[in-house]
């Protein structure tokens, strides 16, 4: 696998976030804020390039920060984050797609894409 810094990580934040039962449910943008924050630090740490995708959330966590974009999906429903990340990912030569969502892997490994489960990922940023 090329380095950490030669990938470009696409991150189904609702997957990882969801991957520990921590109560994230009743605080869904603190966890999703927690989420952005652990992978700015462990992204800087490593000189990684990740996107964030979010289905939900306040306008104001999308943008790119400390290497990190967050981005809301353009349109809200079922598999709304997994289109969006499956079309980014697409558009990308060394993409790696966080997730542990079978079909979202099956697509993106199809484009080329590499995938990493989303309890490995936050066991990887020791979140």
């Amino acid at each position: 696998m090329p380095s950490v810094g030669a990938i470009h990580w696409f991150v189904d934040a609702m997957n990882v976030i969801g991957s520990r039962p921590d109560g994230w449910w009743r605080e869904r943008d603190a966890a999703a804020r927690r989420l952005i924050a652990a992978v700015r630090a462990w992204a800087q740490a490593e000189g990684a390039r990740v996107t964030i995708v979010l289905d939900a959330g306040p306008a104001e966590l999308a943008g790119e920060r400390a290497g990190v974009r967050v981005v809301l999906a353009p349109r809200r429903g079922r598999d709304a984050a997994d289109d969006e990340i499956a079309r980014l990912a697409a558009g990308c030569e060394r993409a790696l797609v966080v997730t542990s969502d079978a079909a979202l892997a099956a697509r993106v490994r199809a484009t080329g894409a590499r995938v990493e489960g989303a309890r490995t990922f936050r066991d990887r940023l020791r979140y």
